[in-house]
């Protein structure tokens, strides 16, 4: 799987444990920034990785900030994007099961680097449900986003 990863400042030390998860789970890297602990605007990051994920260059999209809500707004903004803050392995793998999440968002003040790996491989290692319920669920998210 082609995975986009980014960080805010508050996030860009996480995110290289993220990085190295995803490719010793056999997964393709694409790193949009930041690449050091100097001031971003998430938004800005966001928009690059949810980006990779709308134009087909990643299949999936994780990214880091302090708590994981600011990207998660920001991730949520673009159409076609179904961003979750997730800090536990449940929702990693629920939100992908229940709800076709295709970004993940966590907190680099909120997960340790242990935490982050069991993350990262409870999202990657998800696939959407061929429940009914569930289809018919994202199937009204998507007619949300094309209302605007």
């Amino acid at each position: 799987m082609r995975v986009v990863i980014g960080s805010d400042h508050a996030g860009w030390i996480l995110k290289q444990t993220v990085i190295e998860q995803v490719r010793a789970l056999g997964h393709e890297v694409t790193d949009v920034g930041s690449h050091d602990d100097k001031p971003v605007d998430f938004p800005d990051i966001a928009r690059t990785l949810t980006g990779k994920v709308k134009a087909g260059e990643a299949e999936r999209g994780i990214m880091v900030c302090g708590t994981g809500v600011g990207a998660s707004i920001a991730a949520n903004k673009v159409k076609g994007i179904r961003a979750a803050v997730c800090h536990d392995v449940h929702s990693a793998h629920q939100s992908v099961e229940h709800d076709d999440v295709n970004v993940m968002c966590i907190g680099a003040q909120i997960v340790g680097p242990w935490l982050a790996k069991d993350l990262v491989a409870s999202y990657l290692q998800a696939e959407f449900s061929t429940d009914e319920d569930c289809r018919r669920r994202v199937e009204k998210l998507h007619a949300m986003d094309a209302e605007g």
